[in-house]
């Protein structure tokens, strides 16, 4: 049976080759909702090798087929048998021809056409989250190139993470080189040794930018340790860092930050960068203030009066990788979902590949400095974001939780400033500096990152 789709993007046909040639392209094709993580990419669409982990230890190998390849027009992949564990791939026959047209100058052509016994209705949401993918990344590049920025040489702390991980394909994929800060020892040229406590003096030679991302997660029972952890992986890892990229001659430091900065309940109040933090003491804000502090701890140095320091107010992250919509995904599809407490709290939301894209941004606004929202520009109340949930999912969202419930995980303080929390933030910086959205609605945002689109892929 032989499956094919088309779409068009905005963008030359050598360069859209090009993207699909770079390290990172399969890592941001893959589709999340799906149960497979990249092992190894391909390093050469003529004729190199990818592999993923299945559920039950099971392998996908795919290799490109050096005959099917054509130098910025055509490349071919096909499944293989590797061993026990890749029997399935030997198993379910898979060519998969990517082919490449000019549409005009500025246009290109893109179509997946996939021989296999596979029914295509178990395709069609993978190859529409593919191309929204490839269309949603190729356009934000583009933004960076029209506003004149080269090839950097960035340098990622916490680049295992999700938000990590997603950051540096993008980054990759558009030719810029990623050096990877790493605690344990590196593993090749692209990863540095990174001591928090004293990084070596050379760690940030060669780089043009740094993007901070590293810090233990929040996630978990507000015990005394906990907190330590949260607040110790933070602030002085944070200021040694922005002191050497400093002395480094670094032009930007880009810091993650996050919208506890403005407390756990604001109530109605729309919250802005011109907000400040809360009235009343809360562990999360205060940890933020400092945190944020921290970043900017260097600027009347005369070594760090050219770096720029961004700070970026991530709001709750939605991906089925990692972070919430991870933990509700089950829950919800289980029909087991609903409302937590009475349900009217703030959820100021981002989807990962907008966050990625305020990331990129940046890196080449010259106009972005300071604190920076990277919320969604449409928050929703939390009995608004499970109804959605569920009419995504095709399941009713009857059950609503008690704040006892997330109180017994996280305890007291813990289910206060993140489960119960409510902060109605606006990302005005974006919008003044007119900063589109992939997924601005939650309802589209949730479709393509669950595979639940229904929009036609072909032109």
């Amino acid at each position: 049976m032989a499956i094919e789709r088309s779409f068009v993007v905005d963008s030359p046909v050598d360069e859209v080759f090009t993207w699909f040639s770079r390290p990172g392209a399969f890592q941001r094709l893959a589709p999340p909702f799906q149960p497979a993580t990249i092992r190894r990419e391909s390093t050469s669409l003529k004729d190199g090798t990818a592999e993923l982990a299945l559920p039950g230890g099971m392998r996908w190998v795919s290799r490109h087929d050096p005959a099917g390849f054509a130098e910025g027009r055509r490349f071919v992949d096909e499944s293989v048998s590797a061993g026990a564990r890749s029997a399935l791939a030997g198993r379910v026959p898979w060519r998969h021809t990517h082919e490449f047209e000019a549409v005009g100058e500025d246009r290109t052509r893109v179509i997946d056409r996939i021989e296999t016994p596979v029914p295509a209705r178990f395709l069609d949401s993978m190859l529409t989250y593919r191309h929204r993918q490839l269309a949603g990344d190729l356009a934000a590049h583009r933004r960076a190139d029209d506003a004149g920025l080269g090839r950097l040489t960035v340098a990622v702390s916490g680049a295992s993470g999700l938000v990590g991980s997603a950051l540096t394909a993008f980054l990759t994929t558009g030719g810029h080189r990623v050096i990877r800060l790493v605690r344990g020892e590196p593993n090749g040229p692209d990863e540095r040794r990174w001591d928090t406590a004293a990084p070596a003096p050379d760690l940030l030679d060669g780089c043009d930018a740094v993007v901070h991302l590293a810090g233990a997660s929040i996630a978990g029972r507000f015990t005394t340790e906990h907190k330590r952890a949260i607040r110790d992986s933070r602030i002085e890892p944070t200021r040694k860092l922005a002191e050497l990229a400093a002395a480094s001659g670094i032009s930007t430091f880009v810091c993650a930050s996050a919208i506890g900065f403005y407390g756990a309940d604001r109530g109605e109040e729309m919250l802005t960068e011109d907000s400040d933090g809360p009235d009343e003491a809360d562990f999360l804000a205060d940890v933020v203030a400092d945190w944020e502090a921290a970043a900017h701890s260097v600027a009347d140095r005369t070594d760090a009066r050219q770096m720029r320091v961004v700070n970026i107010r991530t709001g709750i992250v939605q991906s089925p990788a990692g972070g919430t919509l991870a933990l509700l995904k089950p829950l919800f599809a289980a029909g087991l979902g609903g409302r937590l407490g009475h349900g009217q709290q703030w959820t100021s939301w981002i989807g990962l590949d907008d966050l990625v894209d305020v990331y990129h941004r940046a890196l080449w606004d010259a106009d972005l400095t300071g604190p920076v929202n990277a919320t969604a520009p449409g928050p929703v109340r939390n009995a608004e974001y499970t109804r959605v949930l569920a009419h995504v999912l095709r399941r009713p969202a009857l059950v609503p939780v008690p704040r006892l419930g997330p109180a017994l995980i996280l305890g007291e303080e813990g289910a206060d400033e993140l489960a119960m929390a409510c902060q109605h933030v606006a990302p005005l910086t974006l919008r003044e500096a007119g900063h589109p959205f992939r997924h601005p609605d939650l309802e589209p945002a949730l479709r393509h990152l669950l595979g639940r689109t229904s929009d036609p892929v072909d032109d």
